[in-house]
């Protein structure tokens, strides 16, 4: 399988490599990694203040050639009545979008000595495992280590380990 990576704005070379690396070794695929897009026309939400995160999803399947494709921005995303969402992934589609916006956010209260920069890569890799593997047909997982197990906040991120659990993991192969 071949995923494309289409960043969207001003993109760290941290996430894309972290992005790009937590594809590669969750499911075993090539990577290829678009130019920087500019955020697409009427994205935009006066009202919110946010983004809306359909509109990266249908840019990352019009550009994107691979199988499957995701839109990596650091705009803050929100879809539908949500106040905001990491990311979003249609159900065996191609596309897929995260958002670097709310994952720099600390949510262990300094228990943690990991560097802020090394909590901040591994929830970028966790959310692109967990978007695409919304491409791939899987739903929220019910085992909170799990990486398709909902998170709505950060916390909930932090918990799950980057790597899908062993039913989810049969589902995909």
């Amino acid at each position: 399988m071949h995923v494309d990576i289409v960043p969207v704005g001003e993109v760290p070379a941290i996430v894309k490599r972290e992005a790009s690396a937590g594809l590669r070794s969750v499911y075993d695929v090539d990577v290829t990694m678009h130019d920087a897009q500019s955020i697409p026309d009427g994205a935009y939400d006066a009202n919110r203040d946010q983004y809306r995160a359909e509109e990266f999803i249908e840019l990352a399947s019009r550009l994107g050639s691979g199988e499957k494709n995701i839109a990596i921005t650091p705009k803050d995303l929100f879809y539908r009545r949500r106040n905001y969402v990491f990311g979003l992934a249609y159900l065996d589609g191609n596309g897929s979008v995260i958002s670097t916006y709310r994952l720099q956010t600390s949510s262990d209260g300094g228990i943690s000595a990991r560097s802020a920069e090394d909590v901040f890569a591994d929830r970028v890799r966790k959310e692109v495992v967990h978007e695409i593997g919304h491409t791939l047909g899987l739903e929220h997982c019910d085992n909170k280590r799990c990486v398709m197990n909902f998170s709505p906040t950060v916390r909930e991120v932090d918990v799950k380990e980057e790597n899908l659990c062993g039913t989810c993991n049969r589902q995909v192969l």
